[in-house]
């Protein structure tokens, strides 16, 4: 493995070694777990902004709440990235990857009334379920471990999508 002197660290792959002799990630395979990482990262990082400034009615609920998701987010991203390595796949959460590469809508700043940051929320959830789902064929074609992840995954994202939206849902006539 070489070093760069550049101050701007780079993604760089590790040797195979004999605890990493078995399945490696293709290209194909680590690019659609980078693309559920990078969803998984940014929803923990939307649910948490959402947490810090929402007001109005409902409060203390959503407020619980939003710590359910992002606990679930958080966790699941963890999961991603360890699966990624355990593939031999190079996962990457900087920041500025995770700004650029996101498919879910920036959330506004400053305060944001409950009700609209339900529905804000609720997209962030199922656009991050969208992009498991949207990969989820490549991914159980190539690796059905990494697959069964994300079904756990998107079980618990979509319960929360559902406990969410019930805040602001009326029932059908």
């Amino acid at each position: 493995m070489s070093t760069s002197s550049s101050s701007k660290a780079s993604a760089k792959t590790t040797p195979t070694e004999n605890a990493e002799s078995g399945f490696l990630a293709d290209d194909a395979l680590a690019k659609n777990l980078q693309a559920v990482l990078v969803d998984l990262t940014a929803l923990h990082l939307v649910g948490k902004q959402a947490h810090w400034n929402i007001v109005g009615p409902n409060f203390r609920d959503l407020h619980l709440n939003l710590d359910e998701v992002v606990a679930i987010a958080r966790d699941s991203s963890d999961d991603v990235a360890e699966r990624m390595r355990a593939l031999h796949a190079t996962p990457d959460g900087r920041p500025d990857v995770v700004a650029e590469q996101t498919s879910l809508a920036e959330f506004p700043a400053g305060e944001v009334l409950t009700h609209d940051a339900i529905d804000l929320m609720t997209a962030a959830v199922e656009q991050t379920v969208r992009t498991m789902r949207t990969v989820h064929d490549e991914v159980d074609e190539a690796d059905p471990t990494s697959a069964d992840i994300l079904h756990g995954i998107i079980e618990k994202l979509e319960q929360q999508a559902w406990f969410l939206s019930a805040e602001t849902r009326k029932p059908a006539s």
